[in-house]
């Protein structure tokens, strides 16, 4: 029986997402010192030592912000995400996040904590503070997405059935993401139109240098008097400072995110979540069961899906001996790979090679065994990262 491959796990992950790592051949749990992969979600993996045996990190959620997925990429490690797992979820609560701004729902809930149960009173002041938390429909407003992949799509499409107008974009859209837009959003030139126009406006954009300060206190001022600004997105894509400005001056209607950071707290105009945007048991199993395949078909396949530094890479078994080789993308590597391969008597009977930015990979169908002389001398060739050698396993 073949030696188990070891999986680290570094927080909390849904039980129906480990059954995916059967447990004939794979080992999981908290307390692996030589693990073959990582599966995290919210552990900062920056501070951790990543020990040289890995060769596969997991994020069971869409943000890779909590690994070092450069220094990943200089060792040939893809990091894998699951991007559209938790799209739902995240759906749900910025439609709450709008009904929460256009009602005053937070507001009106702290009026009713706060009444004495047994006052003769009490009818009399719900009555009397009703009227301070009146609020207006979503139905024929406008709302701005910026940011059109899986949960922009849904909010966009959910909104149009509350009988919203919706104003989409997203410099980078995909084709699938395309497909998946509803006909009825309208498509604007720039994230200053989307501020300039709606009257709700969210955000769904990962944090890169673009990205920070996205909305900062150049451009919020071009938002409507009383608009609500929405950020389930990720912290630092909308600058607090601007924010609290806005709103001091009356312009800004409301702030609704999931990021509390200390000068949001105690402003009855800014609507703080603790981090809920994918905290639902359907996400987290979702999440978790998403990246497990992607972690076990490339720890057995070397196939590639969601990784957020590698191509996608995909090629069917033609052989039970296959070589998977992670290396920078640079003119003659496939000819050198296959110069050491044919030095070593082995025929090719199937390549795939892709590359993206610095990063190129290449499985490669062999007819026969590979020795690890083989892979040794393939891994010395200038501009590998890895090699791997993943003969075919039965079942």
């Amino acid at each position: 029986m073949a030696e188990r491959l070891q999986v680290l796990v570094l927080n909390e992950i849904s039980e129906n997402g480990l059954q995916r790592l059967p447990s004939d051949r794979y080992a999981t749990g908290k307390n692996i010192a030589a693990p073959d992969a990582v599966l995290v979600r919210s552990a900062d993996m920056h501070k951790m030592d990543v020990p040289a045996s890995v060769r596969a990190i997991g994020r069971a959620g869409a943000g890779t912000n909590n690994i070092p997925v450069k220094a990943m990429s200089a060792r040939g490690v893809p990091v894998f995400n699951a991007p559209g797992a938790n799209a739902n979820a995240v759906k749900e609560l910025v439609l709450a996040g709008m009904l929460l701004a256009a009602r005053n729902l937070s507001g009106a809930l702290h009026f009713v904590g706060g009444l004495v149960p047994d006052r003769p009173d009490l009818e009399k002041t719900v009555e009397g503070g009703k009227s301070t938390y009146a609020g207006y429909e979503l139905a024929g407003r406008t709302l701005g997405i910026v940011g059109l992949g899986k949960i922009g799509c849904l909010v966009a499409d959910a909104a149009i059935k509350l009988g919203m107008n919706v104003l989409g974009y997203d410099p980078d859209i995909t084709v699938d993401a395309a497909w998946s837009l509803p006909s009825q959003v309208r498509k604007a030139g720039s994230v200053a139109e989307v501020l300039r126009v709606a009257q709700f406006v969210s955000l769904h954009v990962p944090l890169v240098d673009a990205t920070r300060d996205m909305v900062n206190a150049q451009n919020i001022r071009l938002m409507q008097p009383g608009a609500v600004l929405l950020n389930f997105s990720r912290e630092g894509v909308v600058s607090d400072e601007a924010v609290l400005t806005s709103l001091a001056a009356g312009h800004l209607g409301r702030y609704v995110c999931d990021f509390p950071s200390a000068a949001l707290l105690r402003n009855d105009r800014i609507v703080c979540l603790p981090h809920l945007g994918a905290s639902t048991r359907e996400a987290e199993e979702n999440c978790a069961v998403m990246v497990a395949d992607q972690l076990r078909d490339y720890l057995e396949n070397g196939n590639i899906a969601n990784a957020v530094n590698f191509p996608s890479v995909s090629m069917a078994r033609e052989s039970e001996y296959r070589v998977a080789i992670a290396n920078a993308n640079v003119p003659n590597m496939l000819g050198q790979i296959s110069t050491a391969m044919a030095r070593a008597g082995l025929n090719i009977h199937n390549m795939v090679n892709k590359s993206r930015g610095d990063m190129a990979y290449t499985l490669v169908d062999v007819d026969s065994a590979v020795s690890d002389a083989v892979l040794a001398d393939i891994g010395a060739i200038e501009g590998v990262l890895s090699a791997r050698y993943l003969p075919h396993l039965p079942g």
